[in-house]
């Protein structure tokens, strides 16, 4: 995760994410770089722009947001409505039984 984090850096500093660069940045982060890591990473994001993956992905879920399992308000509403009905007619047949 640290050289996500670390390409992130780089990539806002305008600086080019290669495999020395991001060795460099976990180094300064007091950890050991592991040049598989590096070199996987530096391959995977090569030619990728990471302002317009972000972009896209913040368009995406804030989009997919309301399509969810979520209820909306207005049907939280109604449901909250029906369960009172059924707790007041529990509550009204409860009262009968005692003057029954």
């Amino acid at each position: 995760m640290e050289y996500i984090y670390a390409a992130l850096l780089l990539d806002a500093a305008g600086k080019e994410i290669n495999e020395k660069s991001l060795e460099e940045v976990v180094k300064a982060a007091g950890l050991s770089p592991d040049e598989a890591m590096a070199k996987s990473v530096a391959k995977s994001l090569n030619g990728v722009n990471i302002k317009d993956v972000i972009k896209n992905a913040q368009t995406v879920s804030v989009a997919a947001a309301p399509a969810g399992g979520a209820p909306q308000a207005s049907e939280k509403k109604k449901e909250e409505k029906a369960e009172e009905k059924v707790s007041e007619e529990e509550a009204a047949g409860g009262l009968a039984s005692l003057f029954g």
